[in-house]
């Protein structure tokens, strides 16, 4: 089963930064497409931003456009969001996914729901 870590979640006051790592710890995240999801309490999984597995290719939901920005390391096996300007609607459990390459980015986001297991994650608030 494929395994994936979040880390970089804290506290942070509303028009600030954090950046999230996602790495896998029972294959390499080189291959897949990446994405990063949140849940806010309550509420459904909800995609952030998806990056493809080689050429960069990138899909952001519109609430983070502009704000956050997801990379990867191949070499490194590492996939990032960097979040900036956060809100406190930013304020969630932050999941990250792996896909086939040969899914669609947008698909991946969109379609949260179509993925049984989820990580543990990491929490974001944003609150002064």
């Amino acid at each position: 089963q494929v395994q994936l870590v979040e880390s970089g979640g804290g506290l942070v006051q509303p028009g600030g930064s954090l950046r999230l790592s996602c790495a896998a710890s029972t294959f390499t995240l080189t291959y897949y497409n990446i994405g990063w999801f949140r849940q806010a309490p309550g509420k459904e999984h909800e995609g952030v931003a998806c990056i493809d597995n080689s050429d960069g290719k990138t899909y952001y939901t519109d609430s983070v456009n502009g704000r956050f920005t997801i990379s990867r390391d191949n070499a490194k096996g590492t996939v990032w969001l960097q979040m900036d300007s956060l809100k406190p609607e930013d304020t969630a459990v932050y999941y990250c996914q792996a896909d086939v390459p040969s899914s669609s980015l947008q698909t991946m986001c969109v379609y949260p729901h179509q993925y049984d297991h989820w990580g543990q994650g990491t929490q974001v608030t944003v609150s002064s």
